[in-house]
């Protein structure tokens, strides 16, 4: 934040300019001296180096210690004035009121003047220009006292109202003297319990005004419409004036729309002959909003999608966050000051600031902000939709291997055939074949719809819903059960054993005792023999099992986009498949491996049995997708969409 202008003796000046600077600092401008007075000593912000003198262009450099407006100003000063801090050693501070967004105003009594002639109190008063001209009696220009009359209510109006549209936070600098024959160095000033001073505060002298530019950081008004494009509505909360903050509103993109107060100007007619429904944009001041009802609250919330709230308490911005929760939203507020605690607290997600926040809002919020930019929290969002994707990818992997694990001991039992698969193979699937490539879906990139897509319900929208599992079990998991089978059915059938043949069988073909069990064909078989062709057909349906995970993982890979749009950067995956395989091998071939898991190896042929049952998982879900992407509501989407 930096100081943009002055108004000063009915004048703009532009604080940034150097020629302005230089008339600033050889106090050739009148009542310079007074408006410079009351900035150096109203201001609590200090330089943390210790630097003596500095360029001026090196002073915007400095790292301070202090709220952002008072920052700006003890660099103004110094620019200017220099020598700031030896300034303010020359005062006393008796008293002071801290700037609170109720009061709106920041207040300091000194004593001991440099070059000072007058030996009464001194009250120096910054804060917000509508509440301190009501407290004001006089107007200080061209070094002299003028009432504070109509005239000048409005120029000074006119003045803030010329700063507030261009976006700048305006604030008022005002002094006035105390009785010296009641007020004195020792008298006890406080507060009572009203939080009113026992110090009358009505008879200040109106100095000047002095406006802030706090321009957006690069990239913010990006991060806004990226948000809003994810569903992600964004409201502004401030303290600042209306016309402010509807500037600053409108120059990040959170107001893209006229306000009914745009439409009524540029027809030129009173605000209140337009119609209320036509302006989707609203900008809500403190005084409006105390004097809204709970369900009026609400209703305006619902009604304008663009909303901004300005001159608000601490109350107030609590009261907004409650309502929106009550809209079934979920709410994350930033704030960096004491003022935002409130509303941090009570936010589902408080986000407070990490470079400018207050020790009270860390404390209060859920995460601190490191950089202090809200395009930060557009990344945050993202890449929290990213990890739920992938999270739900892989459990979707992970689930579409349980049903041909399931499969073969439902239809040992009630098909009464030879088991397909046994329980050491399945340990190999899920703790072998099938972890590295569930883990690296984790590492997949995000898909180009991930901030296009609206919030998800936090209610109903769970990590693992129904289509989910019926995508994995009824769809996925069926295509692989089924290639496993027919793997399983043609390596018994090749042997003498058609599937007819099998069925009914199990417990021939399980009793030692039977050597004579006779296949397809009328040959006969040991149990030795079986069991050596049940090995080679469990090892057919494990590597038929492997072959066709491998097309489902790369169905999972994304839930809408093709696999097309995707791509193959996913080296971990591409690394897990190689893997894979090379596992799938080794538990095959390697002599003393294979008979420790219960598997034998196979004829080339056997290993591309299940190849085409992957192929059409792959072209079956490509479907599926373009039916997704096709139709968002229709029946595909909201049967199979996990």
């Amino acid at each position: 934040m930096i100081v943009s202008n002055v108004w000063l003796n009915d004048r703009f000046y532009t604080a940034d300019s150097l020629e302005i600077q230089v008339k600033f600092a050889k106090k050739k401008v009148p009542c310079w001296k007074e408006l410079s007075t009351c900035c150096m000593l109203g201001s609590n912000a200090v330089f943390e180096d210790k630097q003596k003198k500095a360029s001026k262009s090196s002073i915007h450099l400095r790292h301070c210690k202090g709220n952002p407006t008072e920052i700006a100003l003890l660099k103004f000063m110094e620019i200017t004035h220099q020598n700031v801090n030896t300034f303010r050693q020359k005062h006393h501070r008796i008293f002071e009121i801290l700037f609170n967004s109720t009061k709106k105003y920041q207040l300091s009594i000194f004593s001991t003047f440099e070059s000072d002639q007058d030996d009464r109190l001194l009250v120096v008063v910054l804060g917000a220009p509508d509440i301190l001209i009501d407290k004001s009696k006089e107007i200080f220009i061209d070094d002299q006292n003028f009432a504070l009359d109509e005239m000048w209510r409005r120029k000074v109006d006119k003045a803030c109202l010329n700063f507030a549209k261009n976006g700048e936070r305006v604030l008022a600098v005002c002094d006035f003297r105390l009785d010296p024959d009641i007020y004195t160095v020792d008298y006890y000033f406080q507060l009572n319990e009203k939080d009113e001073p026992n110090f009358p505060l009505d008879n200040m002298r109106f100095i000047g005004l002095v406006s802030m530019l706090d321009p957006p950081r690069v990239g913010v008004s990006d991060a806004v419409d990226k948000c809003k494009t994810a569903g992600i509505r964004v409201i502004m909360i401030t303290g600042d004036h209306p016309l402010t903050a509807k500037a600053i509103a409108k120059s990040v993109g959170i107001i893209t729309t006229e306000t009914i107060e745009d439409i009524a100007e540029r027809y030129g007619v009173n605000v209140s002959s337009i119609d209320p429904n036509v302006p989707k944009a609203a900008v809500v001041t403190g005084d409006m909003l105390k004097n809204l009802s709970n369900p009026e609250l609400d209703k305006m919330l619902r009604k304008y999608p663009e909303i901004v709230f300005a001159r608000t308490t601490p109350y107030q911005k609590v009261k907004i966050v409650e309502s929106c929760q009550r809209l079934g939203a979920v709410v994350a507020v930033t704030g960096d000051g004491v003022n935002d605690s409130p509303a941090l607290k009570k936010a589902d997600i408080g986000i407070a600031m990490g470079i400018a926040g207050s020790d009270v809002s860390k404390e209060a919020a859920d995460m601190i902000l490191l950089d202090d930019d809200f395009a930060s929290i557009e990344i945050a969002i993202e890449e929290g939709r990213l990890i739920f994707d992938n999270l739900k990818k892989s459990i979707t992997y992970t689930l579409s291997s349980k049903v041909p694990e399931l499969a073969p001991f439902i239809v040992y039992v009630i098909g009464n055939i030879p088991l397909a698969l046994g329980a050491i193979t399945i340990l190999c699937i899920d703790l072998g074949t099938d972890l590295i490539p569930s883990i690296s879906l984790v590492y997949e990139k995000s898909e180009s719809d991930i901030m296009k897509r609206p919030p998800r319900n936090s209610k109903k929208d769970r990590l693992v819903n129904s289509n989910l599992i019926l995508l994995s079990y009824l769809q996925y998991g069926m295509i692989v059960a089924t290639a496993g089978y027919f793997t399983y059915s043609m390596i018994m059938a090749q042997n003498g054993f058609l599937p007819a043949r099998l069925s009914g069988i199990r417990r021939e073909w399980n009793s030692k005792s039977v050597n004579d069990l006779m296949d397809s064909y009328g040959q006969e078989w040991t149990y030795e023999q079986r069991k050596i062709l049940e090995r080679t057909s469990q090892t057919g349906f494990f590597v038929s099992v492997v072959m066709v995970q491998m097309f489902s993982v790369l169905v999972c890979k994304t839930r809408l986009n093709s696999i097309f749009t995707q791509g193959l950067g996913n080296i971990a995956l591409n690394a897990a498949m190689i893997v894979e395989i090379c596992l799938a091998l080794f538990l095959v071939f390697t002599p003393g491996v294979n008979g420790v898991v219960q598997m034998c190896p196979l004829k080339i042929s056997w290993w591309f049995m299940s190849i085409p049952f992957g192929i059409f998982l792959f072209i079956y879900d490509e479907i599926r997708k373009y039916f997704l992407r096709r139709n968002p509501n229709g029946w595909v989407r909201r049967e199979t969409y996990s």
